[in-house]
């Protein structure tokens, strides 16, 4: 089924949980994993406080899936992604010989004394080349760390996404309508019924609070199972005689609307 490959978001940083920015990591995930047919599978924002970075990071070993961290690998002292890192994984800080290089033949001598603290990493991470400044991120086991600013992060991530999951499976199938005039709990029971008939599908169902009250209802997968499963949406909201529209890609279309009578 599309989406079998997920991965969990962590984004570290004050200045999002007080306001002063806002994300724009997880919604760029979302959408790079959704082209190559995978998905997210939850995501975390956690504040640059070592000990409470370590218990998240030894929490989302335990999920068993791929991590992608944006945020704190800096040489400031705010910047305390590297330590945790170690402290959730058990090992300590080492100076890493390539990162040295890097940092080294980027900045000559203004490398010292604060930014070849970025070399200090998880002993036996593996580096994540930064096509920006030449500052890498590292791999520790399956977490996968970055930076915080997405001009140097982003194109990281399509590496770390090319050299580890290389597989690409179809984009999924969306399909929806907007059915109006109708409270969610009266259509559980056909909601139910669609989805025990079409387990290779997967509904969903987001109510509306609008100028007219509407329940968008439809199906996410692979494309066959969601044509089938849409057809027969489509059937049962007819023969309840309920008014509908379709929608293409979350736009409304005027190629079908069913109006009650």
């Amino acid at each position: 089924m599309i989406g079998d490959r997920q991965f969990g978001v962590v984004v570290v940083g004050d200045e999002i949980l007080c306001g002063k920015r806002t994300d724009k990591h997880l919604p760029h995930v979302i959408e790079v994993l959704q082209a190559r047919g995978m998905q997210v599978a939850w995501s975390r924002i956690v504040s640059d406080h070592r000990k409470k970075l370590i218990h998240e990071l030894k929490m989302t070993q335990q999920d068993a899936l791929p991590v992608f961290c944006f945020g704190g690998i800096g040489a400031t002292p705010d910047d305390q992604t590297r330590q945790a890192a170690a402290g959730a994984f058990g090992t300590r800080l080492v100076r890493h010989p390539d990162a040295v290089i890097m940092i080294e033949d980027q900045f000559g001598n203004d490398a010292y004394p604060n930014r070849i603290r970025m070399a200090d990493l998880p002993e036996d991470c593996l580096l994540i080349p930064n096509p920006r400044n030449r500052i890498p991120g590292f791999t520790l086991y399956d977490h996968h760390f970055f930076p915080g600013f997405p001009s140097m992060a982003w194109p990281m991530l399509d590496w770390v996404l090319d050299r580890y999951y290389p597989q690409h499976a179809p984009m999924e199938a969306e399909k929806s309508v907007r059915v109006f005039h109708v409270r969610e709990s009266d259509l559980v029971q056909l909601m139910n019924e669609l989805s025990t008939g079409h387990i290779r599908a997967k509904l969903f169902s987001l109510p509306h609070m609008a100028e007219i009250n509407f329940i968008e209802l439809g199906f996410r997968g692979e494309q066959a199972a969601v044509d089938e499963a849409f057809s027969d949406l489509v059937t049962a909201l007819t023969t309840r005689a309920l008014e509908f529209e379709c929608m293409h890609q979350g736009v409304a279309t005027n190629a079908f609307r069913q109006t009650a009578v």
